[in-house]
């Protein structure tokens, strides 16, 4: 299997590849102790976004993605109100010493691609958006794509962190051939790995590496008391999940966001409604925060009795918009070919495929004339009648 395929299959949930690679042995200690974390969960969730290579003119890839899809995923970011915060708040976070909103992001890039400095930083520094940077030693200044010395101290003054991402990068086979030389063979390996890089970023930048993004995602359970002896304190996979308090901190989930697979991101931005949001507001919205600055139909909370609704968003409030820029995505369907009317300034789409679920949600996005996003998007959502349009349970 390679890499590509690899990391794939983990980033959709599907574990048994790497279970298969490097069979899974009784824990360690450290494993045990790390699993039975009892910090208290205070109901805020982080989804980790894993970015690796960007470029506009390149065929999209799931290791690459188009620049122009990345600003926009940040600028609904921006939209969703989901705030990017900093990998320091997030471990202060993590170990219960500060608080940060419920629904948050953590913005990293894999491997040290030259794009991260010419594509994705004038990106970061518009939106205002912190991000880390997962290097491994034998990439730093490495080639024409690869990050240099000088782009990862410039990168540092704008807002970057960095963490390990190991010295080679090791494929799969790499890893489980080590392992088969025995004990001792595979000990000193992992210790370069994990030691050698950090102590190779700490000599070379102005940062203490607390963090380390496991290569493809795959983890024995050797790793884990040494990562401890290293010194590192959050760990991360390419499971995709949210990170809750109590997470394990040797696995922590991740979200690889592909060039080529746009509803990994709509999951990763997907947030269950808070309690406390959803207390005041004496509602519950499942994944979707609503807000509707303007007229939208069906209207938000409706309940109605059609499985094929006209769905549609008045934005005749709107003084500077770029009609092209519209964007509507609905539950079920993805994004959809909805139509902007630009004497009415009304954005409609008519439902082609009956709608299956209790409750379809929609979101609404777009750019200024000047590229920029809104303070306030829309997004909302309404209900089915079960009875009034037969919808089978």
């Amino acid at each position: 299997m390679t890499r590509l395929a690899l990391i794939f299959a983990l980033a959709v949930g599907l574990c048994a590849a790497a279970d298969e690679a490097i069979p899974p042995e009784s824990p360690t200690p450290a494993a045990v102790e790390d699993s039975a974390a009892t910090i208290a969960d205070d109901g805020a969730r982080v989804a980790v976004l894993g970015y690796h290579d960007l470029s506009e003119n390149e065929t999209e890839t799931a290791m690459r993605m188009h620049t122009s899809k990345f600003r926009k995923q940040m600028a609904v970011l921006r939209q969703l109100g989901i705030t990017v915060i900093t990998l320091e708040d997030f471990l202060a976070w993590k170990r219960g010493a500060k608080s940060i909103p419920e629904k948050s992001v953590l913005l990293t890039f894999d491997d040290g691609w030259k794009s991260v400095y010419t594509d994705a930083l004038p990106i970061l520094k518009e939106f205002g958006y912190p991000f880390t940077l997962y290097l491994y030693k034998n990439y730093i200044d490495g080639g024409k794509k690869a990050l240099t010395t000088t782009m990862i101290n410039e990168l540092l003054q704008q807002g970057g962190s960095l963490g390990s991402h190991s010295v080679s990068h090791p494929y799969p086979a790499v890893i489980k051939s080590h392992r088969k030389k025995g004990e001792h063979d595979f000990d000193a390996f992992l210790r370069k790995e994990f030691g050698e890089s950090k102590r190779f970023i700490e000599s070379k930048f102005p940062v203490k590496v607390t963090t380390y993004a496991y290569p493809g995602g795959f983890i024995t359970e050797e790793m884990l008391p040494i990562a401890d002896e290293f010194g590192y304190t959050a760990l991360f996979t390419v499971i995709p999940g949210k990170v809750k308090r109590p997470t394990p901190d040797h696995r922590l989930p991740r979200y690889m966001i592909f060039g080529n697979n746009d509803k990994i991101f709509e999951l990763a931005t997907s947030f269950r409604e808070s309690q406390t949001a959803a207390a005041a507001s004496g509602v519950s919205l499942g994944a979707l925060v609503e807000t509707t600055p303007y007229p939208v139909t069906p209207e938000a909370g409706a309940i109605i009795n059609s499985r094929l609704p006209l769905i549609s968003a008045s934005l005749a409030g709107l003084t500077d918009v770029d009609p092209k820029s519209l964007v509507m995505k609905v539950s079920g369907f993805g994004e959809v070919p909805a139509k902007f009317d630009p004497a009415t300034q009304i954005l409609s789409w008519q439902v082609s495929r009956r709608l299956r679920q209790p409750t379809c949600q929609i979101a609404v996005s777009w750019l200024d004339a000047k590229g920029k996003a809104p303070d306030t998007p829309l997004r909302w959502s309404f209900q089915i009648d079960r009875d009034a349009a037969y919808l089978p349970e």
